[in-house]
């Protein structure tokens, strides 16, 4: 991610979150869970949650380089089932997730 928009503010991380749509075999292969102790080892909040068709939602917010490392790894598809396409949209932080969840 290179978006000048994301860059550190007076020396400091800038907070962004992200929303992933996870395409492949990704439901009941331990793939929310892996997203979710990535995410916390990174000092991510968010979630990971199964969509109706067949998708995994994942949403996070926290540091720019952490939030573009567990985006990383989504991407790469170095993760529990089989990533076949990862949708990302990149916004400014909300502020209003606690912990990550697994839903």
């Amino acid at each position: 991610m290179t978006d000048e928009r994301l860059t550190s503010v007076a020396g400091g991380p800038t907070v962004v979150r992200f929303t992933a749509r996870v395409c492949g075999r990704v439901q009941g292969v331990g793939f929310r869970d892996y997203v979710r102790t990535r995410a916390r080892r990174l000092g991510l909040v968010g979630s990971a949650t199964n969509v109706s068709d067949g998708t995994v939602e994942v949403i996070a917010e926290g540091a720019v380089a952490a939030c573009q490392e567990l985006a990383r790894l989504l991407v790469t598809g170095h993760t529990p089932g089989r990533t076949d396409r990862v949708e990302l949209l990149w916004r400014s932080a909300q502020g209003n997730l606690v912990g990550f969840r697994r839903t």
